[in-house]
């Protein structure tokens, strides 16, 4: 399994999305998944506009792991807490796979802010921008100490730039991790 890491609008779906295509890999979105679920629990929350809770998160991406398994797995939007990375190396023996790298997208502020407020939304100014970029570090920092602390690589790669160039460096942290087989 393969996680990726990155602030909204780095590109980090867009990556993991190209990279799963490349190798025939399953790419794992909890965001995707939580849009596309019958659940009226999950439906209500993601209308209220709040997060969902780690224990519906941890069944429906069971369900999404359990469904493919012996599949190397692009995991995009999760873990999101530290609870949560623990749930998932915890869980790896159950589900069946290993978690072999997480790749980083690192993207500046300035450059997160040009993207998402080119895109025009409401909710998509500078000042709501910079505090979903302080709860993304307060967030993730954590989670990616822990990630190492149990032996995940944790890579980082340049997300400014054209797609292609930062596919390339990301193929080439896969090739180095010897994932590319």
């Amino acid at each position: 399994m393969i996680v990726f890491f990155g602030p909204v609008g780095a590109g980090k779906s867009v990556q993991g999305q190209m990279l799963a295509e490349r190798f025939g890999w399953q790419w794992i979105s909890t965001g995707n998944i939580f849009r596309a679920s019958s659940d009226p629990d999950v439906q209500a929350t993601l209308a209220a506009g709040k997060l969902i809770s780690s224990e519906q998160t941890y069944q429906v991406l069971g369900e999404a792991l359990e469904a493919v398994r012996h599949k190397q797995i692009i995991l995009d939007g999760f873990p999101r807490k530290k609870e949560q990375a623990e749930w998932l190396i915890a869980n790896q023996a159950i589900f069946d796979f290993t978690v072999d790298l997480v790749i980083v997208i690192d993207v500046t502020k300035e450059e997160i802010i040009k993207r998402l407020t080119a895109r025009g939304r409401v909710d998509d100014d500078a000042a709501v921008i910079e505090g979903r970029l302080k709860i993304y570090h307060d967030e993730v920092d954590p989670i990616l100490q822990y990630l190492s602390e149990n032996k995940v690589p944790v890579v980082h790669v340049e997300g400014e730039g054209d797609m292609a160039t930062i596919h390339e460096d990301i193929m080439k942290q896969v090739t180095a991790h010897k994932l590319d087989i």
